[in-house]
Order: structure tokens, then sequence, then C-alpha cells
């Protein structure tokens, strides 16, 4: 009985764990390879039927969008009537409208996909050296309350001959980041989905954060910033690689 309890506990976790990007159905044991465990050992991977699978990933379409947009512009009416405002005094007898085209527009990284942006980008080039995209802005919205997320990305991977285009780094992050997120997965996200496309010997992605749910709501901390990271590969695994991106995203 015990047994079959501890099975059914790891079978959980192994499926909470599949789920770094959204779309993840497995993952397989690979020696060498780390996505969370020390130098050495062996670690999950995702699996080679699950690598691809960042090149189907689409939830929204512009069609979507039309026929949803009816629909999200009386749910604002819906909103301003339960705060107590008139929603056809003249200042906002459109703010439903303006609104739901707007909540479309934030998270518009529903409708990409991460295949279309990097198709034509990526080259095969004999370069082992680290490359680094750092301060890239993001704007992201809280999946808790529906405030925005806003701050800076710093990229770094060490190319296993091939590299990609440095402007799709930055498209990457514009995917990731206009869908309801919270920072933590949103790291991961851009983590994966590099090393996916590429198969580099590493990344590194760091992100610093403004949370207007703590600024203006909550704790009401005007100047904090949350900072998250995600080491994959010889990021994770050499300390040495690990310091040099640290100190030249900070420089």
């Amino acid at each position: 009985m015990e047994r079959s309890k501890q099975k059914q506990m790891n079978q959980n976790e192994n499926e909470t764990d599949a789920a770094i990007n959204g779309h993840f159905d497995g993952r397989v044991k690979i020696p060498g390879w780390s996505a969370g465990g020390a130098a050495g050992t062996p670690s999950t991977a995702p699996s080679s039927s699950v690598m691809e699978s960042w090149r189907e990933e689409r939830t929204r379409s512009l069609e979507d969008n039309e026929m949803s947009l009816p629909s999200i512009a009386a749910a604002y009416t819906t909103i301003l009537r339960g705060l107590g405002e008139d929603p056809q005094r003249q200042g906002l007898l459109k703010t439903p409208w303006r609104a739901a085209t707007a909540m479309q527009f934030f998270t518009k990284g529903y409708q990409e996909k991460i295949i279309d942006v990097l198709n034509d980008a990526i080259f095969d080039e004999d370069h082992d050296e680290m490359v680094i995209v750092k301060d890239i802005d993001m704007f992201s919205m809280c999946e808790h309350h529906l405030v925005p997320i806003f701050g800076r990305v710093h990229i770094g991977y060490l190319p296993n001959k091939r590299v990609l285009g440095l402007s799709k780094l930055a498209r990457i992050v514009e995917i990731y980041s206009r869908r309801l997120q919270v920072q933590e997965r949103l790291t991961k996200q851009i983590a994966v989905a590099i090393t996916e496309a590429l198969q580099p010997a590493g990344v590194g992605v760091v992100i610093e954060a403004t949370h207007m749910c703590m600024v203006m709501r909550g704790v009401q901390k005007m100047n904090s910033k949350t900072v998250t990271s995600t080491m994959l590969g010889v990021f994770r695994e050499d300390p040495k690689t690990r310091d040099e991106f640290l100190t030249l995203i900070r420089s």
C-alpha cells in the first residue's frame, strides 16, 4: 500500500516537472546535461520527442481576437458597473472596447509561435564563446492581479556550432512576456526555448522586474525589484562560466 502511494507521488512530481513551457509531456535522464542538478550527476532534460514541441505552440489566432472582442468588452462594462461607475457617461462610452483591445495586445504572445520567429534565423557557425544580449525591455501582466510587470531581461548562451540572430532573443522575450505570467515561469520558458532551438552548451537568463501588484497595492513598496534566474547546462554546472555571465551583465 505504501509503495503504491509513493509511486503515485513520484508520478505526480514528474507530471509537474514536465510543464516548464506549459506543453512538455515527458523527460528522459541524460548524464552530463543539467537542468537543475549538480555537475556530473544525471539530470532531467526534454526527451527527443518533446524537443520540437515549441514549434507547435499557439493558442489564439487573429480570428479568435475578432470573435472574442465583444464578450471581453461586455465584461469590462460589467466591471465598470460593479465599481460604481456609469458606463454610459461620456468619458467611459468607448472604454470597454479600448480596454478589451488593449488586453488583447498585452497578451498577444498567445497568438505567436517561436518557430515563426526562429525558423530562418539559426545559423551554422564555428563559434564557441559566450553570446550575451542584456537590458532587453520586458512588459508582461501578472496572472494573479492582471496588473503590469516590467523590467529587463539578460540572456547569455554558449553556442554549440549554431548561433541565433541577436534580435531573435528579444523576440523570444516578447512572445513569452506578452502573456499572463509569473516571473519565475517566464525566466525558465525563455531559457528552455533557446535550449530547444539551438542545443547550446548552456543558457543563462536573468530577469530584473518591478511588479505593480507590489507597488500599487498590497505592501506598496515603491522601489522593490524581483530578480529571477535560470541556468542550464554549463551555466549551472560550471561556476566560472556562470560567474563570467553574471559579471558581464552587471558591467
